[in-house]
Formats: C-alpha cells, sequence, structure tokens
C-alpha cells in the first residue's frame, strides 16, 4: 500500500487515481483509409476522402492497426476478445469532420488486463500491479491552431482518422510515484512490441488524467479528468496539484465537480475546459458502416508468436547471469539500451562486468556527449573487445578507461589502440621488482612504520609501484610481490 498522503485540515486524505493513455499505433496508413501518418508534415496533406468525410466514403479498417492493438493486450496478459464492435460516438467539434469519433465503448477488442510496476528499482518487494480495464482502438481527430491568426483558427486534418489505442487502467493508483512508475512501464512494453514508439513530445502518447480525494478507506470520492498530457512529469504534477485542489475545495465545504479540466504547465495548475459528460451525452450507437471485428484463431496465434521478449521476462533473464537487480532494470528501462546490451552479451562479454561497465563508463560517456545507446560512438563489439581485454589481465581496469576514451575519439578498436599506444598491462616479476625495490629504497621510514603495524601504508606502496610503472602493471602481482617483500 502506498503511504502518499495529502495532509488536510481535517487529517489526511488518500488520492485515487487512474489513467487513460492514448497511443498512436505504428502503422503507415491511417486506421480506416490509406492516407500517411508520418509526424510533422506540411497541414491537410494527410487527408484521404474518407478523413474528411466526403459523402459515400466508406472505412475499410486496417488490419495492421488491429493486430497491434492485439500484440499490446497479449503483453499484458490482457483477455483478447474475439468479437468486438465499432460503435459511434457523436459530437460536434471543427476538427472532426464526420461529426461523431469511430470507437469501441461497448464491446472492446481486449478486455481486462495488469501491469505489474516496481516503485523501487532496487527491492522486488516493492512491486505492484495495476489493473487494466480494457483497450480499445479509436480513430484521432485533427488538430485546431488558435494562434495562426488574429480572427480564426485554422484546422489540421492530418491526425484525422489515426489509429489509437486507448488504455483505460483501473483506479488502482494511490500516490504521483505509482502513476509514474505505471506510465513508464506502459510505455516501456509498447516500445518493445513495436505498436507506439512512445513518443510523448510530439503527442503519439499521452495521458488523460483521473483524480479524485477521499479519507483513506471510504467510498471513492468524485473525480475530475484532466485532458492530454504529454509527460510523466506532467502527469505527476497534475495528480499533486488536483489532489490538493480537491481536499482544500472540500474542506472549505465546496464540493468537487465531476469536470474535464487543463493543464498548464507554465503555472503548475490546472482549469476547467468543460463539465464531464456522460455515454449518453454522446448518443453511442453502433457503427452501420462497420461489421464487428471477429478474430480467427490463425491471426491470434500469429500475433502471440510475433511478440519478442517483453521488459519483465528480460530483467529476469539478466538477474540470472548474476547482474545486480538495480542494473537489469536500468538496462531494460528502454528497448534500445536492452538489444544494445544483448548485442554485448553474444559478442562474448560476461555479463556482471558488462552491466557494471554499461551503467558507470558508458552511460556516463553518452550523457557528456548528448548522445542516445543507438548513436554510441563504441559498438557493443568494440566494447566486448574492450571487456574481454580487462578479463584476460591484457590491460588493467585504469587502462582500459584511458582505452575507452580513445575508441570514442577514433573509433578504433580497443586492441589496435592497446598496441599502437603500447598500454599492455605487465605481468613480469622482474620488472615489477625492480620498481618495488626502489620504491622501498627510498621509503625506508614508511617500511620501517608498517613493520611496526601501521598495515594501512600497504595502499601507499601500491599507489607508488602503480605510479612508476605508469599503470601497466599487474595489480595482482603488484600485491603479491609487496607482500612478500615487507612481510
Amino acid at each position: 500500500m502506498s503511504d502518499y498522503r495529502i495532509q488536510g485540515a481535517t487529517g489526511d486524505w488518500e488520492v485515487v487515481i487512474g489513467l487513460e493513455v492514448h497511443a498512436q499505433v505504428v502503422s503507415n496508413a491511417k486506421l480506416f483509409s490509406g492516407a500517411a501518418t508520418a509526424f510533422g508534415a506540411e497541414p491537410n496533406t494527410q487527408v484521404s476522402l474518407v478523413d474528411a468525410a466526403m459523402p459515400g466514403m466508406l472505412p475499410v479498417p486496417n488490419r495492421e492497426c488491429i493486430r497491434q492493438a492485439v500484440r499490446t493486450g497479449m503483453a499484458i496478459d490482457a483477455q483478447i476478445n474475439k468479437w468486438s464492435r465499432f460503435d459511434r460516438k457523436n459530437y460536434f467539434y471543427a476538427d472532426l469532420p464526420q461529426g461523431y469519433q469511430i470507437s469501441q465503448l461497448y464491446h472492446p477488442l481486449v478486455g481486462e488486463g495488469q501491469i505489474t510496476v516496481l516503485l523501487d528499482e532496487k527491492d522486488e518487494a516493492s512491486a505492484k500491479t495495476i489493473g487494466i480495464e480494457r483497450i480499445h482502438v479509436e480513430q484521432d481527430a485533427g488538430k485546431l491552431m488558435h494562434d495562426q491568426h488574429p480572427t480564426m483558427s485554422y484546422v489540421d486534418l492530418n491526425r484525422s482518422g489515426v489509429a489509437l489505442m486507448e488504455i483505460v487502467s483501473k483506479p488502482d493508483m494511490r500516490s504521483p510515484a505509482e502513476a509514474g512508475a505505471y506510465l513508464r512501464k506502459l510505455r516501456a512494453i509498447l516500445r518493445y512490441v513495436g505498436s507506439c514508439d512512445g513518443n510523448m513530445e510530439e503527442g503519439s502518447m499521452r495521458a488523460d488524467v483521473n483524480v479524485s480525494v477521499r479519507k483513506p478507506g471510504e467510498e471513492f470520492g468524485t473525480r475530475t479528468e484532466t485532458k492530454n498530457v504529454n509527460s510523466v512529469r506532467f502527469v505527476m504534477a497534475v495528480i499533486e496539484h488536483e489532489a490538493r485542489r480537491q481536499v482544500d475545495l472540500i474542506e472549505e465545504g465546496g464540493q468537487v465537480a465531476q469536470e474535464t479540466r487543463l493543464y498548464d504547465p507554465d503555472k503548475n495548475v490546472t482549469r476547467t475546459l468543460r463539465s464531464k459528460e456522460d455515454a449518453h451525452d454522446y448518443r453511442y450507437f453502433p457503427d452501420p458502416d462497420l461489421l464487428p471485428l471477429e478474430l480467427e484463431d490463425s491471426f491470434l496465434e500469429e500475433c502471440r508468436a510475433s511478440l519478442p521478449e517483453l521488459p519483465d521476462a528480460k530483467r529476469k533473464r539478466f538477474e540470472a547471469l548474476g547482474i545486480t537487480a538495480y542494473n537489469a532494470s536500468v538496462l531494460t528501462a528502454e528497448v534500445e539500451t536492452a538489444r544494445w546490451f544483448d548485442s554485448l552479451l553474444d559478442a562474448g562479454a560476461e555479463p556482471k562486468q558488462a552491466a557494471n561497465w554499461v551503467v558507470a563508463e558508458l552511460f556516463g560517456a553518452l550523457n557528456r556527449l548528448g548522445k542516445s545507446i543507438e548513436d554510441s560512438p563504441v559498438s557493443a563489439t568494440h566494447a566486448a573487445e574492450l571487456l574481454g581485454l580487462v578479463a584476460d589481465g591484457t590491460i588493467s581496469g585504469s587502462i582500459a578507461k584511458t582505452v575507452f576514451e580513445k575508441m570514442i575519439e577514433s573509433g578504433d578498436g580497443a586492441s589496435a589502440i592497446v598496441e599502437r599506444e603500447g598500454l599492455k598491462q605487465t605481468s613480469d616479476t622482474g620488472a615489477i621488482d625492480a620498481e618495488i625495490d626502489k620504491i622501498l629504497a627510498a621509503n625506508a621510514d614508511k617500511v620501517a612504520e608498517y613493520k611496526g603495524g601501521k598495515q594501512q601504508l600497504f595502499g601507499f606502496f601500491v599507489g607508488q609501484t602503480m605510479k612508476a610503472m605508469q599503470g601497466k602493471a599487474n595489480p595482482g602481482v603488484v600485491n603479491e610481490r609487496l607482500r612478500a617483500k615487507l612481510d
């Protein structure tokens, strides 16, 4: 249970959260027409006669959009409904040329499922399962632009008819952190499956945030819905602001109105958009132009067979290889990172050493360069070669850092750099002994102190030896030879 509470004048309040996530389906064509779906095209250049609702046009379902929604449902262990139906949701708005949206209210394609999130990446005991009510497929509306002209609004119908999956959670979340974890996990699953690119900045994934408050253990309160929130951070901010606003309102003797609100990120406030409509306000009825969807077993089997290894399964596999829970969660959070790391393992890297190196060294370098892992200047094959040189004692860990920097600059492989720059680690006891003898002779006072019981001086002798040998001495051999001479 979450211990997140809003402190009010009359005591503690609990927040109850549900999310309706609209995820744009990855498809080259719209849900019911062949019009293109590329982001950023000139306004009104990707509009077919169907999208513009010209008389006599008939919608035809896009098989790929249905397939992607089914695969998404399978990825969250949801009920797949072999029979589903499209409904018309009637409302009149300038960006909706038909005067209705084709959606699935009564018989959705995907029924109940669930997602398990970790509230603390290092602690399996922090897992929480959040229920999913349904996933239905619907078409997007166009876009109104109010800032292009002093007296008129412009309409861009490029998005009109684009396929969306609406993923409706149950009201199972109890804190901004839980909602953030859920949204991040859902986004990761969609991107692993390949059904949505998860790009919240471009609007291909956005959330409607349902928030209500109650005294712990009491009945649910009246909820508000804040529309079209387009980042995890903003979703969490909406919950904090809206929960506090509702508590203050109730404690002052007011009542929460069931309404639709908008979030202003600049001021970090929500404001009323319109009173909340119910299903009867939209006069839903079955779409007379579309037959019900009936899915065959062979189609469902093909969908299931096409699913990749999903984040939870991949994390468990990584942990079974000896990788820490934290590193495994970091490496599986983004599908590109997980794929790159799998390539590193396929190239022969030792899992635990490789995970530590990627999380510390590679991520550090990529952050510094402002690059993503797909643009990494060091390939997985070259990284495996570098780690192999450390593992077999050819170079030390500290020399590996130098080699890695040179790999980033030049694009060369690790072995070539080590050869060219003469960076091989030496395990030659003769050379190491000679340097140790010089250091012990030059620090006779410290040798006496060490032998008198000041054991911590051992590190000083190791450091001096490594420095004298320019970091190229094998640390294990240095330790062994020093002990032999000092003890």
